[in-house]
């Protein structure tokens, strides 16, 4: 569970809460089911016009996304990069072969099979960069559609406020509805600011954060079997795939690594 997603969700309520109080209101008075409806029901069914009904539909796994850490095992791929690149150098790439089905990684399974079948180096770029951009392509895809939901929030608040005003102004002999109207003029307002700017908006940044984390860790894949093949010394290619990592982790691993 991502601790950061689950603060900023509490934490944007508690805010909201904290300025409701501080300013002498009550819980009551920001809650108007209309307003939900009208935001959040319209907003949600603008994307089923804007995207693909599987994508529509299918934005709510993504939403879950955001609240799971990603282990993307830069670590690791380090470490098992130099150990193949060691196998390599004593026994020849045809030997990586042996214990390939066993790797987790399906992107470096890929790639390690593309070099022990004998592709040259243009080749297994060739493909594995499409690969990577293909995935980022659909990455950027859900993240849009995110954004365009933080987009149309706004918009359907105003829609909201333009109702609530209607219906105000159509009742003005009727006191009694002058209250609940304009609750729905103005709630709906807060709550098209609050999807845009508190969930949407920054929900689509945390996915654009773990295509880049992920991204990251798939050049460091690419950069290491291209390595192997061309038969660098293992140690300088862990220096070169150190280089992808942060100073904290770098420094767990370094002495392993650059190891005379």
């Amino acid at each position: 569970m991502d601790l950061a997603t689950i603060i900023g969700f509490i934490g944007g309520i508690a805010m909201v809460l904290l300025g409701v109080f501080s300013s002498g209101s009550s819980v009551g008075g920001i809650i108007d089911i209309p307003s939900v409806i009208i935001v959040i029901g319209g907003s949600y069914m603008a994307l089923f016009i804007s995207s693909p009904l599987n994508m529509a539909i299918g934005i709510w796994g993504i939403i879950g996304r955001t609240m799971k850490i990603f282990d993307y095992g830069e670590k690791n791929i380090v470490q098992n990069l130099v150990s193949l690149a060691e196998k390599a150098r004593r026994e020849g790439i045809l030997a990586l072969e042996e214990g390939l089905d066993d790797l987790d990684d399906p992107f470096l399974k890929e790639g390690l099979r593309l070099m022990v079948d004998g592709n040259d180096a243009s080749a297994i770029r060739a493909i594995l960069e499409n690969e990577m951009a293909q995935t980022e392509a659909r990455h950027m895809q859900w993240a849009g559609i995110l954004n365009q939901w933080a987009g149309y929030a706004p918009g359907w608040g105003m829609l909201g406020t333009v109702i609530g005003l209607i219906g105000m102004l159509n009742n003005l002999e009727d006191k009694s509805s002058l209250g609940p109207n304009m609750a729905v003029a103005l709630i709906t307002t807060l709550y098209g600011s609050m999807l845009a700017n508190w969930l949407f908006g920054p929900l689509a940044t945390k996915l654009l954060a773990q295509n880049s984390r992920e991204m990251n860790s798939k050049e460091m894949v690419l950069e290491g079997i291209l390595s192997i093949q061309a038969g660098d010394n293992p140690r300088v290619l862990g220096q070169k795939l150190l280089t992808y990592l942060d100073p904290k982790s770098r420094k767990a691993i370094e002495a392993d690594i650059l190891k005379d």
